[in-house]
């Protein structure tokens, strides 16, 4: 029996939400990196020999155009490259009308028949109410290879250098202050709308899949989880970086009795997760604290430290530092949980395509989401030993999943407050999103570390349930 997504003889489980073709998209497999490099040494030799120019003159001009150059060459591998011909699957040649109504007289002259509609182009135009969609969200992007293309824009070219790159570059605190309370301090029913009353925006886990649990069960097993993982205990001292809306220092104050701290730069996150701790009567062993997890208390230090899915914020740049100071926050026995959204490194242009529209419709600033082997390196770099790892990109799918549902069923509520645009690019963004974390184009690791000392006391943890 084949177990291909897709797949007609393939089992399907409640949980999960299934593709009718997963078709594989160009990518790094036909991208040549050595046409990239004769392009990076060749063209500035060429302005060294018309304006006659030195050695000097020659690397700096290297240096200047390297970027330019690397983002123009996928830009064209976008257009030009074919797709793999080893499918499992293939696109039907249906009308591009079968999936979406253009209102927009232009585009519909120049997108008629079997013609397929650049995807930027698709969801810039369906955001300005330009482009309808002939069925729900979901069905309509499992069905995207039929009637959209991947191929990289100038325009993505020009945010990506202009604006990723700079805040990629930078990450002060007033940037990220800014780029968060913009993005969680746009009110709490906005994402109540999809979070539901956990008010966590995470992955959850998927303990049974033989049935659809619920998105709170998710939720519920993966607080669980994290908390056994880190062999929470009565009185620990316990830190939560980026703890969003406080359901994790909550839950693990009330179910396993440490002191939980929380940081966020969320205002509204913190009034929320302290207003929570008072109801739930958690208040004497909860503290949520908005500020920037750089001026986070150090002292005394922590038994525990979690980060689930905040380290992305940090930037790349800045990660090393960030994991010194964990480092130096926790105490020589403590454990370190990082949940962290990650890619792949044989990506898809689809992927790119994808995370340019996260970086400018939903997570500016999230840069450091990147491959496994890349995050792993800097743990060590910095004095970590990496006790385990989990990909659960899939468990990441289902919960946003549950997470579009939610959404569209509140689809009047939140159009009548914040506007169509506003709900349609969360419709988009959730809706896409299922899909790219079950393919794995994005994913989610959960690592869990200690320090690397020769002193560590290994054989206590090495039978604990993980």
């Amino acid at each position: 029996m084949s177990k291909l997504l897709g797949s007609s003889s393939a089992q399907k489980s409640a949980s999960f939400y299934y593709p009718t073709s997963p078709i594989e998209c160009a990518g790094a497999s036909q991208y040549s990196t050595r046409n990239l490099i004769i392009a990076c040494v060749s063209i500035p030799y060429l302005f060294k020999y018309l304006l006659n120019l030195s050695w000097v003159s020659y690397f700096i001009t290297a240096l200047l155009t390297f970027l330019p150059i690397a983002g123009l060459s996928l830009v064209l591998g976008s257009w030009t490259s074919s797709y793999p011909t080893d499918q499992q699957f293939s696109a039907t040649n249906q009308p591009l009308s079968d999936f979406i109504e253009i209102l927009d007289d232009e585009l519909k002259s120049k997108y008629a028949g079997t013609s397929k509609i650049p995807m930027e182009l698709f969801f810039e135009s369906y955001f300005d109410g330009k482009i309808n969609l002939k069925d729900d969200c979901l069905k309509v992007f499992e069905q995207r290879y039929q009637w959209a293309t991947f191929g990289l824009t100038l325009n993505q070219l020009k945010f990506f250098l202009l604006q990723f790159l700079p805040e990629l570059l930078w990450h002060s605190k007033k940037q990220d202050e800014d780029q968060v309370r913009d993005h969680y301090d746009r009110g709490d029913d906005f994402y109540a709308a999809f979070l539901g009353e956990t008010m966590i925006y995470t992955s959850g886990i998927v303990s049974d899949p033989s049935e659809k649990e619920s998105l709170e069960k998710l939720q519920e097993n993966k607080l669980h989880d994290v908390c056994t993982r880190l062999d929470l205990q009565p009185g620990d001292r316990h830190l939560d970086l980026g703890c969003g809306w406080g359901t994790l220092v909550n839950y693990a104050a009330k179910n396993f009795g440490s002191n939980s701290t929380g940081v966020t730069l969320g205002i509204n996150q913190a009034k929320f997760g302290n207003d929570k701790a008072i109801s739930l009567k958690t208040s004497d062993k909860v503290k949520i604290l908005c500020m920037d997890y750089r001026e986070c208390p150090r002292r005394p230090k922590y038994n525990k430290i979690s980060c689930l899915e905040m380290a992305e914020h940090v930037g790349v740049r800045k990660f090393g530092e960030f994991l010194l100071q964990v480092k130096d926050m926790l105490e020589d026995d403590g454990l370190f949980y990082l949940q962290i959204a990650g890619l792949r490194s044989a990506w898809q242009y689809e992927d790119f395509v994808w995370g340019l529209f996260m970086a400018k419709y939903v997570f500016p600033g999230a840069d450091a989401s990147c491959p496994l082997n890349w995050v792993i390196n800097q743990l060590e770099t910095s004095g970590f030993e990496v006790r385990s790892t989990l990909t659960i990109g899939v468990h990441y799918s289902v919960t946003i999943g549950r997470w579009y549902e939610n959404w569209m069923k509140n689809k009047q509520t939140i159009t009548d407050k914040y506007g169509k645009r506003w709900f349609r690019i969360w419709e988009i963004f959730l809706a896409w999103s299922v899909i790219i974390a079950r393919q794995g184009s994005s994913t989610c690791y959960q690592i869990l570390a200690h320090k690397n000392l020769n002193a560590f006391d290994r054989s206590s943890i090495i039978t604990k349930p993980l």
